[in-house]
């Protein structure tokens, strides 16, 4: 997956400012198990590398592997951290974060002191309107995070049948109104299949009634929501990637989880929450240390951002994140 929910502000020249959600909580986080020299910090949503630049810039020691499977993306990244100076220091690999495992395989790395994910769409692909991913600027129904993906967003809009488009909208973007959607969507095909989003963005808009559309924000906003879930396999690879991710840990080392909507921060709760668990059967006499939990939950549910930092970047208004530290090897 790319990275995630940054959002652009304006720099006192004119220019964008990339500007990472929740940034001073996120280094806090990671800071403890990053600090020592030669630790290795996996960013497996790399985007713009705004976490990155901000971890690099802080432990001198620290190795960076950034992962994105955005090549605009990837570039932009690494522009940034050649100009930082920080390129010696970094690796950036074309990929899924769920082909962690075989990334660090690859590299010869046995185990990293920390994982940051930062889910959803990056600032860069919300703000490139060719990329598909607004309902506010008319494009290309696209929405792939890799360009070289086979399925776009219009394949699934114009190929899938009705019952199968509806339980897309309805179960990742959770849209009560996914049938008549679905519906909607499929007597418009016929006539002519979707290209643009501006095209779909209405026909949601007019297939919602009146009286909903008047509160909740844009009524394409679930929809394109789950069109990009949909084409991006976006749970599916959290679902095997953030296992996968606790598994790489090193003892003391910590995974940080930036999400933008309950689907995302539910398998994160659920996900670390197991590893926190004593799986010791209840009619043993004492704790089992080789079924005891392998992590320490470092956050007391989702962390949202504060009022100021929402105030100056909107996009942070949904972000949550949570955490955890290794604490033992699994027996």
């Amino acid at each position: 997956m790319s990275s995630t929910g940054p959002a652009a502000a304006p720099g006192p020249s004119g220019p964008a400012v990339h500007v990472p959600v929740l940034l001073e909580r996120v280094t806090e986080l990671l800071a403890p198990a990053c600090a020592v020299d030669g630790a290795v910090l996996v960013d497996a949503t790399l985007g713009l590398a705004g976490h990155s630049l901000a971890m690099l810039d802080a432990h001198p020691g620290l190795r960076l592997i950034g992962l994105d499977r955005d090549p605009d993306a990837r570039a932009e990244a690494a522009r940034r951290i050649e100009a930082a100076g920080y390129s010696d220091r970094v690796t950036l690999v074309p990929a899924v974060f769920d082909e962690l495992p075989d990334v660090l395989a690859r590299l010869g790395i046995d185990e990293v002191q920390g994982v940051l994910f930062d889910l959803g769409v990056s600032s860069l692909q919300l703000d490139r309107p060719e990329r598909g991913f607004s309902y506010s600027v008319d494009a290309p129904l696209d929405m792939r995070m890799d360009p070289g993906a086979p399925r776009t967003a219009a394949e699934i809009v114009n190929t899938y049948p009705p019952k199968d488009l509806a339980r897309v909208l309805r179960v990742y973007g959770e849209e009560r109104f996914a049938s008549r959607i679905a519906a909607a969507i499929d007597r418009e095909r016929t006539r002519e299949p979707f290209t643009t989003t501006a095209r779909l963005a209405e026909l949601v808009r007019s297939s919602i009634p009146a009286a909903t559309r008047r509160t909740g924000g844009h009524p394409a906003k679930r929809t394109f929501q789950a069109l990009r879930i949909e084409v991006n396999d976006e749970l599916g690879a959290l679902e095997r990637a953030l296992p996968a991710a606790v598994e790489a840990l090193a003892v003391g080392g910590r995974v940080v989880v930036i999400t933008f909507h309950s689907l995302e921060d539910r398998i994160v709760k659920q996900t670390l929450a197991a590893g926190a668990v004593d799986r010791t059967p209840p009619e043993f006499p004492v704790p089992n240390p080789e079924l005891g939990p392998v992590l320490r939950l470092l956050t007391r549910g989702g962390e949202e951002a504060g009022e100021a930092e929402t105030a100056a970047n909107p996009r942070a208004a949904s972000a949550r994140v949570r955490a955890a530290e290794r604490i033992r090897r699994a027996a």
